[in-house]
Protein backbone atom coordinates (compact mmCIF):
# COMPACT_ATOMS: atom_id res chain seq x y z
CA UNK A 1 0.00 0.00 0.00
CA UNK A 2 2.64 2.22 0.86
CA UNK A 3 4.58 1.71 -2.41
CA UNK A 4 1.51 1.85 -4.70
CA UNK A 5 0.81 5.72 -2.15
CA UNK A 6 4.12 6.59 -3.47
CA UNK A 7 3.97 6.40 -7.01
CA UNK A 8 0.23 7.96 -7.32
CA UNK A 9 1.63 10.79 -5.80
CA UNK A 10 4.75 11.36 -7.42
CA UNK A 11 2.04 10.63 -10.87
CA UNK A 12 -0.12 13.56 -9.31
CA UNK A 13 2.95 15.80 -8.75
CA UNK A 14 4.55 14.81 -12.42
CA UNK A 15 1.41 16.09 -13.61
CA UNK A 16 0.60 18.94 -12.08
CA UNK A 17 4.33 19.76 -12.86
CA UNK A 18 3.98 19.63 -16.51
CA UNK A 19 0.45 21.54 -16.28
CA UNK A 20 2.47 24.24 -15.15
CA UNK A 21 5.05 24.07 -17.91
CA UNK A 22 2.50 24.26 -20.19
CA UNK A 23 0.49 26.94 -18.85
CA UNK A 24 4.12 28.78 -18.47
CA UNK A 25 4.86 28.02 -21.97
CA UNK A 26 1.21 29.13 -23.25
CA UNK A 27 1.04 32.47 -21.13
CA UNK A 28 4.67 33.43 -22.31
CA UNK A 29 3.61 33.03 -26.12
CA UNK A 30 0.81 34.81 -25.38
CA UNK A 31 2.61 37.49 -23.54
CA UNK A 32 5.13 37.87 -26.51
CA UNK A 33 2.92 37.79 -28.97
CA UNK A 34 0.16 40.74 -27.42
CA UNK A 35 3.77 42.31 -26.94
CA UNK A 36 4.26 42.49 -30.42
CA UNK A 37 1.17 43.53 -31.85
CA UNK A 38 1.72 46.33 -29.31
CA UNK A 39 4.87 46.81 -30.50
CA UNK A 40 3.45 46.83 -34.28
CA UNK A 41 0.62 49.03 -33.23
CA UNK A 42 2.80 51.91 -32.08
CA UNK A 43 4.21 54.29 -34.78
CA UNK A 44 5.82 57.37 -34.43
CA UNK A 45 2.85 60.10 -35.33
CA UNK A 46 5.49 62.23 -36.52
CA UNK A 47 7.88 60.71 -39.57
CA UNK A 48 11.43 62.80 -40.38
CA UNK A 49 12.99 62.41 -43.39
CA UNK A 50 16.40 64.28 -43.92
CA UNK A 51 16.80 66.00 -47.43
CA UNK A 52 20.33 66.86 -48.31
CA UNK A 53 19.07 69.71 -50.30
CA UNK A 54 17.25 71.99 -47.97
CA UNK A 55 14.42 71.13 -44.90
CA UNK A 56 13.58 67.60 -43.96
CA UNK A 57 10.08 66.22 -45.27
CA UNK A 58 7.37 65.70 -42.35
CA UNK A 59 5.23 62.97 -42.64
CA UNK A 60 1.87 63.29 -39.55
CA UNK A 61 -0.03 60.62 -39.14
CA UNK A 62 -4.06 62.36 -40.20
CA UNK A 63 -4.92 61.79 -36.53
CA UNK A 64 -2.06 64.05 -35.66
CA UNK A 65 -3.16 66.44 -38.62
CA UNK A 66 -6.55 66.93 -36.95
CA UNK A 67 -5.51 67.22 -33.43
CA UNK A 68 -2.87 69.94 -34.81
CA UNK A 69 -5.83 71.91 -36.82
CA UNK A 70 -3.47 71.48 -39.43
CA UNK A 71 -5.50 72.98 -42.77
CA UNK A 72 -4.50 73.19 -46.59
CA UNK A 73 -5.70 75.91 -49.28
CA UNK A 74 -4.53 76.18 -52.90
CA UNK A 75 -2.58 79.84 -52.42
CA UNK A 76 -4.87 82.40 -54.78
CA UNK A 77 -3.39 83.92 -57.99
CA UNK A 78 -1.80 87.49 -57.56
CA UNK A 79 0.09 89.45 -59.86
CA UNK A 80 3.98 89.79 -58.88
CA UNK A 81 5.90 92.98 -59.53
CA UNK A 82 9.90 92.12 -59.46
CA UNK A 83 11.66 95.09 -57.48
CA UNK A 84 15.33 96.05 -57.56
CA UNK A 85 17.14 97.24 -54.42
CA UNK A 86 18.98 100.41 -54.28
CA UNK A 87 20.21 102.92 -51.44
CA UNK A 88 18.22 105.90 -49.94
CA UNK A 89 18.78 108.70 -47.56
CA UNK A 90 16.69 110.79 -46.11
CA UNK A 91 17.79 114.43 -46.67
CA UNK A 92 18.26 117.17 -44.73
CA UNK A 93 16.41 120.47 -45.93
CA UNK A 94 17.94 123.45 -44.55
CA UNK A 95 19.30 124.67 -47.91
CA UNK A 96 16.13 123.91 -49.40
CA UNK A 97 14.13 126.23 -46.91
CA UNK A 98 17.61 128.76 -47.64
CA UNK A 99 17.04 128.60 -51.39
CA UNK A 100 13.22 129.01 -51.09
CA UNK A 101 13.79 132.37 -48.69
CA UNK A 102 16.67 133.41 -51.38
CA UNK A 103 14.03 133.15 -53.81
CA UNK A 104 11.32 134.89 -52.34
CA UNK A 105 13.33 138.20 -50.80
CA UNK A 106 14.83 138.28 -55.04
CA UNK A 107 11.29 137.96 -55.61
CA UNK A 108 10.12 140.68 -53.12
CA UNK A 109 12.58 143.55 -53.93
CA UNK A 110 11.84 142.59 -57.73
CA UNK A 111 8.08 143.55 -56.90
CA UNK A 112 8.97 146.32 -54.97
CA UNK A 113 11.30 147.54 -57.75
CA UNK A 114 8.75 147.25 -60.53
CA UNK A 115 6.46 149.17 -58.40
CA UNK A 116 9.03 151.92 -57.73
CA UNK A 117 9.32 151.99 -61.63
CA UNK A 118 5.93 152.30 -62.45
CA UNK A 119 5.82 155.40 -60.10
CA UNK A 120 8.38 157.22 -61.32
CA UNK A 121 8.30 156.88 -65.10
CA UNK A 122 4.56 158.28 -64.77
CA UNK A 123 5.79 161.05 -62.95
CA UNK A 124 8.62 161.39 -65.46
CA UNK A 125 6.16 161.47 -68.27
CA UNK A 126 4.06 163.91 -66.73
CA UNK A 127 7.08 166.02 -66.33
CA UNK A 128 7.92 166.01 -69.96
CA UNK A 129 4.40 166.91 -70.79
CA UNK A 130 4.34 169.74 -68.71
CA UNK A 131 7.47 170.84 -69.65
CA UNK A 132 6.97 170.54 -73.07
CA UNK A 133 3.75 172.89 -72.70
CA UNK A 134 5.89 175.29 -71.07
CA UNK A 135 3.46 174.89 -68.03
CA UNK A 136 6.23 176.53 -65.43
CA UNK A 137 8.08 173.25 -65.11
CA UNK A 138 11.79 173.90 -64.96
CA UNK A 139 14.25 171.66 -66.66
CA UNK A 140 15.88 171.35 -63.38
CA UNK A 141 12.67 169.29 -62.16
CA UNK A 142 12.80 167.31 -65.50
CA UNK A 143 16.04 165.98 -65.17
CA UNK A 144 14.92 164.90 -61.19
CA UNK A 145 12.02 163.12 -62.45
CA UNK A 146 14.26 161.68 -65.38
CA UNK A 147 17.15 160.68 -62.66
CA UNK A 148 14.05 158.89 -60.40
CA UNK A 149 12.99 157.10 -63.37
CA UNK A 150 16.75 155.92 -64.57
CA UNK A 151 17.53 154.55 -60.88
CA UNK A 152 14.14 152.82 -60.42
CA UNK A 153 15.27 151.20 -63.86
CA UNK A 154 18.39 150.18 -62.50
CA UNK A 155 17.40 148.67 -59.67
CA UNK A 156 14.54 146.51 -61.41
CA UNK A 157 17.69 144.97 -63.89
CA UNK A 158 19.31 144.49 -60.84
CA UNK A 159 16.58 142.44 -58.93
CA UNK A 160 15.84 140.84 -61.78
CA UNK A 161 19.09 139.34 -62.01
CA UNK A 162 19.06 138.29 -58.60
CA UNK A 163 16.12 136.37 -59.13
CA UNK A 164 17.14 134.64 -61.79
CA UNK A 165 20.02 134.03 -60.19
CA UNK A 166 18.58 133.00 -57.44
CA UNK A 167 16.19 130.39 -59.73
CA UNK A 168 19.38 129.20 -61.27
CA UNK A 169 20.98 128.47 -57.48
CA UNK A 170 18.08 126.56 -56.89
CA UNK A 171 17.90 124.52 -60.11
CA UNK A 172 21.30 123.88 -59.68
CA UNK A 173 20.57 122.39 -55.87
CA UNK A 174 17.92 120.46 -56.44
CA UNK A 175 16.98 119.98 -60.55
CA UNK A 176 14.64 121.88 -61.95
CA UNK A 177 11.77 120.41 -60.93
CA UNK A 178 12.32 120.99 -57.41
CA UNK A 179 13.68 124.18 -58.34
CA UNK A 180 10.57 125.11 -60.08
CA UNK A 181 8.78 124.22 -57.39
CA UNK A 182 10.53 126.55 -54.79
CA UNK A 183 10.12 129.66 -57.21
CA UNK A 184 6.57 129.17 -57.51
CA UNK A 185 5.94 128.39 -54.06
CA UNK A 186 4.04 125.42 -54.93
CA UNK A 187 2.32 122.65 -52.75
CA UNK A 188 5.19 120.38 -53.15
CA UNK A 189 8.13 122.87 -51.52
CA UNK A 190 5.79 124.15 -48.77
CA UNK A 191 4.79 120.29 -47.79
CA UNK A 192 8.62 119.93 -47.52
CA UNK A 193 9.61 123.04 -46.19
CA UNK A 194 6.97 122.51 -43.39
CA UNK A 195 8.07 118.71 -43.26
CA UNK A 196 5.04 117.28 -43.93
CA UNK A 197 6.92 115.30 -46.69
CA UNK A 198 10.55 114.13 -46.58
CA UNK A 199 12.60 114.10 -49.23
CA UNK A 200 14.63 111.11 -50.65
CA UNK A 201 17.73 110.60 -52.72
CA UNK A 202 17.72 107.30 -53.88
CA UNK A 203 20.96 105.85 -55.97
CA UNK A 204 21.45 102.73 -57.60
CA UNK A 205 24.38 100.96 -57.60
CA UNK A 206 26.17 101.44 -60.96
CA UNK A 207 25.60 98.18 -62.71
CA UNK A 208 21.86 98.72 -62.29
CA UNK A 209 20.34 99.98 -65.40
CA UNK A 210 16.98 102.77 -64.40
CA UNK A 211 13.87 100.91 -63.51
CA UNK A 212 10.46 102.24 -64.35
CA UNK A 213 10.38 105.49 -62.01
CA UNK A 214 7.07 106.12 -63.17
CA UNK A 215 5.59 103.02 -61.04
CA UNK A 216 4.76 102.82 -57.22
CA UNK A 217 8.07 102.66 -55.27
CA UNK A 218 8.68 102.12 -51.54
CA UNK A 219 11.26 102.25 -49.08
CA UNK A 220 12.80 99.82 -46.19
CA UNK A 221 13.51 101.70 -43.08
CA UNK A 222 16.34 100.66 -40.61
CA UNK A 223 13.36 99.22 -38.16
CA UNK A 224 11.96 96.72 -41.34
CA UNK A 225 8.74 99.02 -41.70
CA UNK A 226 7.37 99.55 -45.32
CA UNK A 227 6.50 103.36 -46.00
CA UNK A 228 5.07 104.50 -49.93
CA UNK A 229 6.84 106.77 -51.86
CA UNK A 230 6.36 109.05 -54.59
CA UNK A 231 8.64 110.00 -57.90
CA UNK A 232 9.86 113.29 -57.80
CA UNK A 233 12.80 113.82 -60.47
CA UNK A 234 16.30 112.64 -61.66
CA UNK A 235 19.04 114.76 -58.84
CA UNK A 236 21.29 116.68 -60.11
CA UNK A 237 24.20 115.21 -58.42
CA UNK A 238 24.90 111.69 -57.34
CA UNK A 239 25.75 110.15 -53.65
CA UNK A 240 29.30 110.36 -53.69
CA UNK A 241 29.59 106.93 -51.53
CA UNK A 242 27.83 105.23 -54.56
CA UNK A 243 28.55 106.49 -58.16
CA UNK A 244 25.23 105.64 -59.63
CA UNK A 245 22.25 107.04 -60.91
CA UNK A 246 20.39 109.09 -58.27
CA UNK A 247 16.53 109.88 -57.90
CA UNK A 248 14.44 112.04 -55.69
CA UNK A 249 11.57 110.81 -53.79
CA UNK A 250 8.88 112.01 -51.83
CA UNK A 251 7.09 109.93 -48.69
CA UNK A 252 5.01 111.19 -45.67
CA UNK A 253 6.71 112.78 -42.94
CA UNK A 254 3.75 111.00 -40.45
CA UNK A 255 5.77 107.62 -41.19
CA UNK A 256 8.45 107.99 -39.04
CA UNK A 257 10.65 108.67 -41.87
CA UNK A 258 13.65 111.06 -40.41
CA UNK A 259 15.86 113.02 -41.62
CA UNK A 260 19.35 111.63 -41.70
CA UNK A 261 17.92 107.72 -42.06
CA UNK A 262 19.67 105.33 -44.73
CA UNK A 263 16.93 103.13 -45.92
CA UNK A 264 16.60 100.57 -49.05
CA UNK A 265 14.52 101.91 -51.61
CA UNK A 266 12.37 98.81 -53.66
CA UNK A 267 12.12 99.96 -57.14
CA UNK A 268 9.74 98.53 -59.45
CA UNK A 269 11.45 96.25 -62.59
CA UNK A 270 9.77 95.09 -65.38
CA UNK A 271 6.19 94.22 -65.84
CA UNK A 272 4.21 92.39 -63.58
CA UNK A 273 4.57 88.44 -63.56
CA UNK A 274 2.26 85.68 -62.13
CA UNK A 275 2.90 85.53 -58.56
CA UNK A 276 0.48 83.88 -55.58
CA UNK A 277 -0.94 85.21 -52.46
CA UNK A 278 0.46 83.85 -49.32
CA UNK A 279 -1.86 84.86 -46.38
CA UNK A 280 0.10 85.51 -42.78
CA UNK A 281 -0.96 82.66 -41.19
CA UNK A 282 1.42 80.45 -43.27
CA UNK A 283 4.32 81.70 -42.47
CA UNK A 284 7.23 80.61 -40.33
CA UNK A 285 9.80 82.66 -39.68
CA UNK A 286 13.36 81.19 -39.33
CA UNK A 287 16.59 83.17 -38.50
CA UNK A 288 14.82 86.16 -40.04
CA UNK A 289 13.47 84.49 -43.18
CA UNK A 290 10.10 83.79 -43.87
CA UNK A 291 9.21 79.86 -44.73
CA UNK A 292 5.75 78.13 -45.97
CA UNK A 293 5.31 74.36 -45.59
CA UNK A 294 3.52 73.03 -48.90
CA UNK A 295 2.24 69.30 -49.12
CA UNK A 296 5.12 67.62 -50.89
CA UNK A 297 3.26 63.89 -50.35
CA UNK A 298 0.34 62.01 -48.78
CA UNK A 299 0.89 62.97 -45.11
CA UNK A 300 3.96 64.41 -46.22
CA UNK A 301 5.22 68.24 -45.97
CA UNK A 302 8.30 70.29 -46.98
CA UNK A 303 9.16 73.91 -45.85
CA UNK A 304 10.11 76.36 -48.84
CA UNK A 305 11.95 80.14 -48.21
CA UNK A 306 9.45 82.90 -49.78
CA UNK A 307 10.34 86.09 -50.97
CA UNK A 308 9.08 89.56 -48.62
CA UNK A 309 9.85 91.46 -51.49
CA UNK A 310 6.25 92.64 -51.64
CA UNK A 311 4.09 92.24 -48.53
CA UNK A 312 0.32 92.69 -49.24
CA UNK A 313 -1.58 95.58 -46.85
CA UNK A 314 -4.02 93.08 -45.22
CA UNK A 315 -0.74 90.65 -43.92
CA UNK A 316 1.56 88.00 -45.66
CA UNK A 317 2.94 88.36 -48.79
CA UNK A 318 3.08 88.17 -52.69
CA UNK A 319 5.56 85.77 -53.84
CA UNK A 320 6.29 84.62 -57.58
CA UNK A 321 4.99 81.52 -58.70
CA UNK A 322 6.90 79.07 -60.54
CA UNK A 323 6.67 79.14 -64.72
CA UNK A 324 7.94 75.92 -65.28
CA UNK A 325 10.08 72.38 -64.13
CA UNK A 326 13.34 74.22 -62.57
CA UNK A 327 12.21 77.58 -63.84
CA UNK A 328 12.37 80.70 -61.80
CA UNK A 329 11.74 84.49 -62.06
CA UNK A 330 14.07 87.44 -60.84
CA UNK A 331 13.61 88.64 -57.59
CA UNK A 332 15.18 91.48 -55.51
CA UNK A 333 18.80 91.24 -53.61
CA UNK A 334 21.29 93.44 -51.81
CA UNK A 335 22.90 93.97 -55.17
CA UNK A 336 20.44 94.25 -57.67
CA UNK A 337 18.50 91.10 -59.62
CA UNK A 338 18.82 87.55 -58.00
CA UNK A 339 16.72 84.27 -58.24
CA UNK A 340 14.23 83.65 -56.19
CA UNK A 341 12.57 80.02 -57.02
CA UNK A 342 9.10 80.36 -57.69
CA UNK A 343 6.26 77.88 -55.89
CA UNK A 344 4.34 76.01 -57.83
CA UNK A 345 0.77 77.07 -58.26
CA UNK A 346 -1.00 74.01 -58.26
CA UNK A 347 0.80 72.71 -54.68
CA UNK A 348 -1.51 73.08 -51.48
CA UNK A 349 -0.56 75.39 -49.03
CA UNK A 350 -0.56 74.94 -45.27
CA UNK A 351 -2.40 78.26 -44.29
CA UNK A 352 -2.99 77.05 -40.28
CA UNK A 353 -1.31 74.89 -38.07
CA UNK A 354 2.04 76.04 -39.56
CA UNK A 355 4.17 76.54 -36.15
CA UNK A 356 2.91 73.23 -35.37
CA UNK A 357 4.91 71.41 -38.05
CA UNK A 358 7.85 73.91 -37.16
CA UNK A 359 8.10 72.51 -34.01
CA UNK A 360 7.61 69.14 -34.59
CA UNK A 361 10.61 69.68 -37.49
CA UNK A 362 12.51 71.31 -34.63
CA UNK A 363 11.95 68.73 -32.30
CA UNK A 364 13.02 66.20 -34.60
CA UNK A 365 16.09 67.27 -35.39
CA UNK A 366 16.84 67.81 -31.44
CA UNK A 367 16.18 64.24 -31.03
CA UNK A 368 18.71 63.10 -33.63
CA UNK A 369 21.29 65.74 -32.39
CA UNK A 370 21.23 63.34 -28.92
CA UNK A 371 20.79 60.45 -30.29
Amino acid sequence: MKREHSIIVTVAAVVVLAGLLSWGFIAGRGEAAAEAEREQDIKPAVQVTQNTLGPPTLTLSPALQREAHIELAQPQAAPYQNVVQAYGSVLELQSFADSGNALATASAQRATSEAKLAASRAAFERAQALYANDRNFSRAQLQAAEATFRSDEASLNATQVQARNASASAEQAWGPVLGRSLAANSTLAQELIRHSKVLIQVTLPPSLSPPDLHQQASIETPGGQRVQTDFISAAIRTDPRIQGASYFYTADAGSGVLPGMNVVALLPAGRPVAGLAIPASAIVWVQGSAWVYLRSGENAFTRREISTAEPQPSGGYIVPAAIGPGQSVPAATPSGPGIAQGLPPNVPLVVAGAQVLLSQEFSAQINLEED
